[in-house]
Parts: structure tokens; sequence; C-alpha cells
């Protein structure tokens, strides 16, 4: 049978929730941004004697506090977290390690009589642990990755995502046209292989039963909490922090530009408060954006989690 989950009223969320099997060896609470994932999360793991694994690729770096709303220390002593911190925001970090790295704690939760949670809103990263992907380890190819970089520069973002789709179009129906950085990422894999992406990323079935509790609300609700959440993080001090990240960044020898182009940077928010803290955008209009780019994300988000909450059925 399902679990049952107690559920603040102030949360009214919507969920859908699926099952492998009697009891569950792994819960996943999926959704997208400002649904309340965290919150329930934090309210289920006592119910369960659970641990919270981290599935937001945003989470493992360091330095990177308010603008990826990580757990705070307060809540980390009253549940334990993994997979935060590991990594500062200048290092690489690939899907391959992050699969590697959370089937490492989930088996460690286990091993100690406890349930692990799977939370978060990365879709990638919740998709590889639902479907068992077994992601090819290729470490980065710095010249390829510059030639990628260089031609989608030259020729645009649409004509970098029309060679994915010519090499390997099962690739390009899953990875996001905008996602500039997966779109370079399969391409360099690809050459380096020989292999399709989509064949790289080979699934096996999971021996574990999974639970996938889909948190949602809608759309205008949604927005209206992530509109909120971001004035609390700015109130929380997000451009202090990004203006450090860039001190950060210059220490270890990237100028502005290079940093707006690491991987860490493309988190929600970042570049625009970047840009803030360079003096080549307002306060004000960093906020719209952020707020425009959010909406887009929580679309996006929406229709890939629903997709993978009906598939666990």
């Amino acid at each position: 049978m399902p679990l049952a989950v107690n559920t603040p009223p102030i949360e009214r969320p919507v969920y859908n929730v699926c099952m492998t099997g009697e009891a569950p060896d792994l819960i996943a609470i999926i959704g997208p941004t400002a649904a309340g994932k965290s919150a329930q999360a934090m309210m289920l793991a006592p119910q369960v004697n659970g641990e919270i694994v981290s599935a937001d690729s945003r989470h493992i770096y360091r330095r990177m506090d308010i603008g990826t709303n990580k757990p705070t220390p307060e809540e980390q002593r009253r549940v334990r977290h993994h997979l935060i911190d590991l990594r500062d925001p200048h290092d690489w970090f690939s899907l391959g390690e992050y699969v590697e790295l959370a089937w490492a704690a989930i088996a460690d939760i286990r091993a100690r009589g406890k349930m692990p949670l799977l939370v978060g809103g990365t879709g990638q990263y919740v998709r590889a642990m639902l479907r068992g992907w077994r992601v090819p380890p290729v470490p980065p190819q710095d010249a390829l990755r510059e030639k990628w970089a260089h031609y989608a520069q030259e020729h645009g973002q649409d004509a970098l995502f029309a060679q994915l789709a010519t090499r390997d179009p099962d690739a390009a129906r899953t990875i996001d046209p905008r996602n500039t950085r997966r779109v370079v990422r399969a391409l360099e894999v690809m050459e380096v292989t020989g292999r399709r992406w989509s064949e790289l990323q080979r699934s096996e079935p999971s021996p574990l039963r999974i639970q996938v509790i889909y948190v949602s609300l809608p759309r205008p609700e949604l927005y209206a909490r992530a509109d909120a959440r971001l004035s609390r993080m700015i109130e929380q001090g997000w451009l202090s922090e990004t203006q450090a990240l860039l001190s950060f960044f210059a220490q270890h020898g990237f100028d502005a530009d290079a940093a707006l182009r690491l991987p860490s940077m493309s988190a929600l928010g970042y570049r625009e408060m970047a840009m803030v803290a360079l003096g080549r955008m307002t306060l004000d209009q960093a906020i719209e954006a952020i707020k425009r780019a959010t909406r887009r994300f929580i679309r996006m988000q929406d229709t890939w989690f629903r997709k993978d909450a009906q598939q666990a059925t």
C-alpha cells in the first residue's frame, strides 16, 4: 500500500503517488521549482526514518547557498542530507559522477536500516535514477568542448542542436535545445566514444522498489511562490553571495566573462545577479529576467516530471 503522507494545509500540493511493489526501498519526491518538495521531504523523513539524497545539480556546489535554496545548516542537522557541497563552483561534475555517488549514498542509507528519500528538481538526475541509467564515465575534453562552444557562438544555439539531432535523433528528443551545456556534452562524448549518446546512456531495471511522490501546484500558485522565494533570497543577501563568488573565481584565474560560462553559474538567477554585481544590469532588470526564466523552467519541469511520474505507474 502507498505510504500515508501528512500534508501541511498551507502547501496544498497535488500528489501523484506511484509505486512498484508492496513496500518501497526508495522514495522519490519530485516536481517543479517552488512546489514544496523539500518541505514535504523534511516532514516525511522522520515518519519513515529517512535521510535525503539531493537530486539538485546546484546543491553539489559550495559557496552557492542562497541562490540555490540549499537546505540550511539547521535543516541538515534535523535530517541528514547527502550529495550537498561536494565541489567548488569552478570544478567539473558530471551526470555519471552523480549517478555513481547517489547509488552509493542510497546503499549506505539502506545498509543502516533507514529509508532513502531522493529529492530534487534536476530532471536528468531524477530520470537517471528512476530509469536506471548507466552513464559513461567520460572525463571532460576541453578541446572538444571549446570546439562546440565556439560553434554555438558562431552559428547559434539552434544550429548546435541541429548537429545533435542529425547525429543522434533519440538524444535530441530527451535534451532541452536551450541547454547548450548538455548539448555540447552529448556531442563531446559521442566524438570521444564513437557511439551515440542515447546508446551510451543505457538503462538497467532498478532492483529497488521505488515510490514516486509527485508534488505540484497550479501554475499561477507556483509562479507566485517562486516570486516570493526570489524576494526572500534577495533579502537574505543573494547579491552579496554572488559578489563573493566572483571574487572566488578571480582568485582561481577566472575573469568575469569566464566565470559566467562556468556550469555552476547556469543555475537559475546567478548570471543575472552577477550582471548586477558587474554593473551590467540593474537589480530590477535582473529580477524581471529571473522571474521569466523561472517560469520557463517551471513549465519545462512540470512537463518532464509528470511524464516520469506517469511512467512509474
